[in-house]
């Protein structure tokens, strides 16, 4: 996708692997169990597109939750070269949730 411009990018293999290190497999199926994610409520079946993106947004809220602010997130989950802080941003921001 050369075209591709978004405004922000969290890596969620970035956080999963912050977060639990070598004691898990990081694909989409560990991390689903690993964390105790609740898929039987989405719609479709499991490695559709659709299906997918669902259990990746739960997926990072799960994992977004173990940080005290989004700039600690930040820190761990943009990939360098990549949007998704805003130079702006103040240092002591409220929690993430």
């Amino acid at each position: 996708m050369p075209d591709w411009q978004p405004t922000g990018v969290i890596d969620t293999l970035k956080l999963s692997r912050h977060l639990f290190g070598k004691s898990i497999r990081h694909n989409l199926d560990a991390l689903i169990t690993h964390t105790g994610i609740d898929t039987s409520q989405i719609p479709g079946q499991r490695h559709r597109a659709a299906f997918d993106a669902h259990a990746t947004a739960l997926l990072l809220v799960r994992l977004a939750e173990r940080f005290p602010t989004f700039t600690d997130l930040a820190a761990v989950a943009i990939p360098k070269d990549m949007p998704g802080t805003t130079p702006e941003a103040p240092e002591t921001e409220g929690t993430l949730w």
